[in-house]
């Protein structure tokens, strides 16, 4: 899916910024205008990730001549994020996962006594916030949880 961005010009002094307005409080920089970018579809994607997570919707793109009219943004330049549709699945699938029995017995007797299947468990300890601070992954990359709208 194609969402527009605004890209602020970076200086010698300053990095290049990147705002998805689309997303509330998606934004991201960079030293070089591809850094910036690059982090920008980290950000996006985290964003996309934490609001599926809390059963939010995502809002759709708007057109680039709405986005270049925004106000407060006179002289960005625009352009545009191109996000992977897997961003969006929320596609159940199955899967088949090897564990020693010990400790298929431990996470059974976990979704017994919280009351979930094995799967609804594994499902909730995998998007509930860690300990560290609510770390995620998005393609291998380690990022902050974004906190969506």
């Amino acid at each position: 899916m194609r969402y527009p961005i605004l890209i602020e010009e970076g200086t010698d002094a300053a990095a290049f910024g990147v705002v998805v307005p689309d997303l509330p409080g998606c934004f991201s920089a960079g030293d070089t205008l591809d850094e910036a970018i690059e982090a920008a579809k980290e950000a996006a994607a985290a964003w996309i990730d934490a609001a599926l997570d809390s059963g939010r919707s995502i809002p759709p793109p708007s057109t680039l001549e709405a986005v270049r009219n925004l106000r407060g943004y006179k002289g960005w330049a625009v352009g545009i994020l191109d996000l992977e549709e897997s961003f969006f699945d929320d596609t159940v699938e199955r899967i088949n996962v090897t564990l020693p029995r010990r400790i298929l017995q431990r996470l059974d007797d976990m979704a017994r006594s919280a009351g979930q299947t094995r799967s609804g468990l594994i499902a909730r300890l995998t998007v509930a916030p860690t300990k560290e601070g609510a770390k995620r992954t998005v393609k291998g990359r380690r990022v902050a949880r974004s906190r969506g709208r």
